[in-house]
């Protein structure tokens, strides 16, 4: 079967599950594993390099709000690749192609590939995407035993923290203007140990002013700006540093957000053992090599 993937956790949802050799395309922003920015890719962004946080947010607003596109899909790399299934997504316009592009697009194509739409809001819906792209890629079995691993690694942190008291925490998804984390981030909160001031299981990211999280004296503040790795996570979180402290947090950490948070694949059980070691070291383990900076902290 030939692979196409319009979504980065897709793409390491794949090759989690052995279907690598399968893959034909990818998106510009596909990093991981290695072998996937290699592969020829299916879009690219309007939004130019260089911005700032907030000339990002702005730019995003207004080429949402005019209706337009904020990735571009590349048909005819699509067409020349020859894809039985597609694997798109629809719960974000920030982080991918348009669905309904690709759906337009894909009608056209010779074999009519079947289109997987892929939108967990949940960590209980990520695990099941592994079983339904594997069903979809004629492996369902891969998809079992991923989820099976997935869960039991998930149930290990849980029982590392069982018990423990549950420190607080606030994960900021943006800076300017702040965002709190939302759908599966308060989850893995609370699998790691921690209870998050701000964010519903399942709801959406949320936008704040500043003065809204005043006096939060959260334990721990989790610095994890969508689609940026620990260093350029920590370079934000020193420029933005004094509005950080205003909310009372005793410990400021930067994390790779696109390794182990933003991003609903595989690497988010990373993200709950990083948690985890964040917020209880005594008890919990996180997989070595995992990127984190300790911006500040007050014992």
């Amino acid at each position: 079967m030939r692979i196409a993937s319009l979504v980065p956790s897709s793409t390491e949802m794949l090759f989690a599950l052995g279907l690598g050799d399968q893959v034909v395309a990818v998106t510009h922003e596909c990093d991981f594993p290695p072998e996937a920015p290699e592969l020829p890719h299916l879009s690219e962004t309007v939004i130019a390099p260089g911005l700032t946080p907030a000339e990002i947010d702005a730019e995003v607003k207004r080429v949402v709000g005019q209706g337009d596109p904020l990735y571009r899909l590349k048909a005819e790399v699509l067409e020349s690749v020859r894809p039985d299934l597609i694997i798109a997504q629809d719960v974000c316009a920030v982080c991918a192609v348009s669905y309904d592009d690709v759906l337009a697009i894909a009608a056209r194509l010779p074999g009519k590939p079947v289109v997987l739409r892929q939108d967990p809001t949940s960590l209980a819906e990520v695990l099941e995407n592994a079983v339904d792209v594997a069903e979809a890629a004629g492996v369902p079995e891969a998809g079992t035993a991923l989820k099976t691993e997935m869960e039991s690694r998930i149930e290990s942190v849980r029982r590392s923290v069982e018990g423990l008291e549950r420190p607080t925490v606030l994960a900021l998804e943006w800076l300017d203007p702040p965002f709190t984390g939302g759908h599966w981030v308060p989850e893995m909160i609370g699998n790691a140990g921690g209870r998050d001031l701000v964010g519903e299981p399942g709801s959406e990211s949320a936008e704040h002013e500043w003065h809204e999280l005043v006096g939060l004296d959260p334990d721990l503040t989790v610095v994890m700006p969508c689609g940026y790795d620990a260093g350029a996570a920590a370079a934000q979180a020193r420029e933005y540093e004094g509005r950080i402290r205003s909310t009372g947090t005793r410990r400021i950490v930067a994390v790779d957000a696109a390794a182990s948070f933003s991003r609903p694949g595989p690497r988010l059980v990373d993200g709950i053992e990083l948690l985890a070691e964040l917020l209880h070291p005594a008890a919990a383990t996180a997989t070595e090599g995992l990127a984190r900076v300790e911006v500040r902290r007050e014992d």
